[in-house]
């Protein structure tokens, strides 16, 4: 069976949705996960655009972006559990590259969590390349911080 996405904008009435689907994706690894206010906050900033993508009708995962002036910038990309490795993740990053594109970004930066192979593999795929480290960037509840790798994308 091949999964059918969908990509919408994220609105005002979806903030509890995008938040319950953020915490399901980030809590099991001991990441800090976003809360209602934490995405209303956010989503009301200048430039920022929440996506949500869709599987049936049903929310499958969620990516938050921020474009000002010639960068943007992937806040947070999270696809539930149950949607993984079944292209939902790559599905919204392209969509998130085309709107960064359209809106007149000439790159496109995100933070990964150095222990976090399936995402870098994804972002490699698609074009970023390391340009930095975040040392001890990513919280792990019970265990050390994780550093995040800077990765960059060159959109024109």
């Amino acid at each position: 069976m091949t999964d059918r996405f969908i990509i919408v904008p994220m609105g005002a009435l979806d903030l509890d949705r995008a938040s319950a689907l953020h915490t399901e994706s980030f809590a099991p690894l001991g990441e800090r996960t976003w809360t209602r206010q934490d995405l209303a906050e956010l989503v009301a900033l200048p430039g920022v655009t929440g996506l949500l993508l869709q599987v049936d009708g049903r929310d499958a995962g969620l990516a938050v972006c921020q474009v000002a002036a010639d960068e943007a910038e992937l806040l947070t990309l999270a696809v539930r559990p149950a949607h993984r490795r079944r292209g939902a993740a790559r599905h919204l990053l392209t969509a998130v590259i085309d709107h960064a594109r359209t809106a007149g970004a000439r790159a496109l930066f995100l933070e990964v969590g150095v222990d976090n192979p399936a995402a870098r593999s994804l972002y490699d795929s698609k074009g970023f390349r390391p340009v930095g480290k975040r040392r001890a960037y990513y919280e792990r509840g019970q265990g050390p911080p994780a550093d995040g790798i800077v990765m960059r994308l060159t959109l024109i």
